[in-house]
This record gives structure tokens, C-alpha cells and sequence, in this order.
């Protein structure tokens, strides 16, 4: 199949099983959308158990290796749905909340990597080094599945700001974290820098794909803005953004910076500096219409290949209890990841109500843990890291997903609003 008839596919299906949930299972669409498709593939592959001469798991595991969802993501969704979340966070709101935002995506984001790595060398008896890259992809929490559950909680703008900001942000560090590791996991398969020093050179890369991307999103987003203020023409405007979004991805690729941060800052600025000095009210309206509806239309197909990729998972009783297993560390690292921040800052600032169960709980994992888990080179310990990723990311979104909002509403509302 070629890229037009798979895409076709996948929006067909993401529709068809939108619909289910929408007239039988009612779940929020993203995560109905993902409990429809995993229903679908166990019963394809219940079929495939009864009636093996029909070869149904492999024609479909055929189909599903062939996307490559790592590729999919990171080469093209990711940006999109990154640039999509930061249009929607105000810089105004984001300055009275950046140093929180800041420590929860950095030093949550290496608490979090190091808790889950030396947990699982000692669950699983695997070298450090690549306990602590797996550590790395799971830590980065999913920004539109956090930001798509917790709208109905109707919580402080204090503590939106900070999931969002840290939900944003996270997955840009997360990603560069990742990449430092892998170089350091498999030296032969480092794509950036070059140096004697192995940790001298993952210092280098971190430093180059962290701020360069971040240079180069408000570089692009700057430019961008200056060119919408001198048109008034939505159609053109909308043009204009999703050719940032989309270039400015493909440029922070190829130049080796993170396109991650690079959409994220990319975003902000157009969604704030941009909305407010360079877009007609009418303009404004297109543009948010638009990018709500590629988010939640990316969403769905984002959520339906998740499902689906338990194709490529090889699952045996074994790695499944250590991946039940992981879920524990997983939920630990996040608590440490938000508590040690809020702990740090508790003495200067006040908190809203609940912040650290909320942000805990709430930080969801989503496909962008299943792709860097799909990106790694093949070898021994490669299966159990995917079983491990798939089954953490299925329990976030659907078990954690389900329950955030009712969390959110029991301990994160102040009286006055109850």
C-alpha cells in the first residue's frame, strides 16, 4: 500500500471507530478511539488462535510494521500536535509559572529518567546504561491526552498553566535526553556529535538540540509573525502557520536541533505575540478553529495506531508481570518528578490545592514513549522494553486517563468552587 492508501485507512478507521465510542462506549473520543482499536485487535488475534490457516495476525502485523510509527511520529506528528498544544498556552500566564515549568521539565524529567533506570536494572538485571535510556522514554508525559481529560475539571488557571507548560515542554527535554543516552547506550548508532569524551559529547548534543531548537523556534515563529501582520487574509494566515509548523519541523531535523522544543516555542509565540499584534479578530477564529481540528483529528489517528501496534509488542506471561511491574516505578518516578520541584519551591510560593496528586496522576504517557521504544536498535533486551513501554502507556491513558478529572475535582478544587 502506498502512503495515500494507508493514510486513507487510518482516517477511515479512526472515524469508523470514533463513531462506536461515540454511540456505545461514550469515553472521552481520544481514549474510546484507543480502547476500540485494542478491542479490535484482540479479537483479530483471537481469530487468528481459532482459525490459524487465515494468517489474519500476520497479514495485519504485516501492515502495522510496514507504517513505522516511530518514523510517523517523530518525523511528522509530534510537531504538528506539539505546535497545536502551545498555541493554546498564553506566554503571559506560562512567565508567572516558568520556574516550576522549568524545574518539573528538567530536573523532573532526569529524576524521573534515573528513578525508572536503576529500578529497572534491579527488577530486570539490565545493564544501567540501558535501564536508564528506557528510563528516559517513558519519563516525557503525552501533552494532548493531559490537556484533552483535565479541560472538564475546571481547575485553577494557576495549575492549567503549570500541566500544560510541563506537559509541552517535558516531551522537547525528554526527546533530547533520550538521544544524549542512546549515543552513550549504542556509540556506533549516535547520529550527532564527536569528541574523545563520550560524556563531553552527549553535554554538547543536549546543549545544541536543546537551545537550538528553542533559537530556532522563535527565530521561525518571529519571522512568521512579522509576515502575518502585514496580511489580512485568514486563509493565507492558517497557510502560513501550518507551513511553520510543518518546515520548521522538517529544518530543526535536518539541522540537528530538537524539533520537539523548536515546535513548542514555535507555538507559544504565535499563539500569543501572534494572536494578539499580527491576526485580525476573524483570523484568530480560523486559526484556532483549524488547529483544534488537526489536533483532535491527529489525536484520533495518534490513539488508533497506538492500539494497533500490539501487533509489533511480543507478548509472553513473563514480560507482561514486569510490565505490570513497571507501571509501579513508572507512577514513583512521576511522583518524584513533580514532588521534589513543588518541595524546592514550597518555602517561596504558594501552590494550588492537590497540585502534586493531580500533576502525578495526570501525567499521562503516550505515543511518543512507544515510538522512541520502536526507534531503538534491535537487540536482547529490546522486546522487554517494548512490552514494558506498551503496557505503562495502555494503563496511563485508559486507567489514568478515565480518572484524572474525577481526581482533579475531589482534591484540586478549592472550596469556594465546590
Amino acid at each position: 500500500m502506498n502512503v495515500l492508501q494507508i493514510t486513507s485507512l487510518l482516517i477511515v478507521l479512526a472515524g469508523c471507530f470514533g463513531a462506536i465510542n461515540y454511540l456505545y462506549l461514550k469515553l472521552p473520543a481520544a481514549i474510546g478511539i484507543l480502547v476500540v482499536s485494542l478491542l479490535a485487535s484482540f479479537g483479530l488475534l483471537g481469530i487468528d488462535l481459532i482459525w490459524p490457516a487465515l494468517g489474519i495476525a500476520d497479514t495485519v502485523r504485516g501492515f502495522v510494521t510496514g507504517i513505522d510509527f516511530s518514523e510517523a511520529l517523530l518525523e511528522g506528528m509530534l510537531g504538528l500536535l506539539l505546535f497545536a498544544g502551545a498555541l493554546h498556552v498564553k506566554l503571559s500566564d506560562l512567565r508567572r509559572e516558568w520556574v516550576t515549568v522549568f524545574l518539573m521539565a528538567t530536573l523532573g524529567v532526569a529524576l524521573s529518567t534515573v528513578v525508572v533506570g536503576f529500578a529497572f536494572s534491579w527488577l530486570t538485571g539490565m545493564p544501567i546504561l540501558l535501564a536508564l535510556v528506557f528510563g528516559s522514554l517513558i519519563s516525557p508525559t503525552d501533552p494532548v491526552a493531559v490537556l484533552g481529560v483535565l479541560r472538564e475539571a475546571d481547575l485553577p488557571k494557576t495549575l492549567e498553566t503549570k500541566i500544560a507548560g510541563e506537559s509541552l515542554f517535558n516531551d522537547g527535554v525528554g526527546y533530547v535526553v533520550f538521544l544524549v543516552l542512546v549515543g552513550l547506550a549504542f556509540p556506533s548508532d549516535a547520529h550527532h556529535g564527536s569528541g574523545d569524551s563520550p560524556l563531553g559529547a552527549a553535554v554538547m548534543l543536549f546543549i545544541q538540540e536543546a537551545f537550538g531548537g528553542a533559537i530556532l523556534g522563535i527565530v521561525l515563529g518571529w519571522i512568521t509573525f512579522r509576515v502575518m501582520r502585514r496580511i489580512d487574509d485568514y486563509s493565507l494566515e492558517v497557510l502560513l502557520t501550518l507551513g511553520l509548523a510543518f518546515g520548521g519541523y522538517e529544518l530543526a531535523v535536518a539541522l540537528h536541533v530538537s524539533a520537539p522544543i523548536m515546535a513548542v516555542c514555535a507555538g507559544l509565540l504565535i499563539g500569543d505575540v501572534g494572536a494578539a499584534r499580527g491576526m485580525s479578530e476573524e483570523t484568530r477564529r480560523y486559526v484556532d478553529a483549524f488547529w483544534k481540528l488537526i489536533d483532535e483529528i491527529l489525536n484520533a489517528v495518534l490513539f488508533l495506531l497506538i492500539g494497533f501496534e500490539v501487533f509489533a509488542i511480543a507478548f509472553s506471561g513473563d514480560l507482561l508481570l514486569t510490565g505490570v511491574a513497571t507501571i509501579f516505578i513508572a507512577l514513583l518516578a512521576r511522583l518524584a518528578a513533580v514532588a521534589v520541584p513543588i518541595g524546592m519551591l514550597k518555602p517561596f510560593r504558594t501552590f494550588s490545592q492537590g497540585v502534586t496528586p493531580i500533576m502525578t496522576w495526570g501525567g499521562l504517557k503516550g505515543g511518543i514513549s512507544v515510538a522512541l521504544a520502536l526507534s531503538l536498535p534491535d537487540g536482547e533486551w529490546k522486546p522487554l522494553i517494548l512490552t514494558c513501554t506498551y503496557v505503562v502507556v495502555v494503563f496511563s491513558i485508559i486507567v489514568q486517563g478515565l480518572t484524572v478529572g474525577k481526581l482533579a475535582n475531589r482534591v484540586g478544587r478549592a472550596p469556594d468552587l465546590m
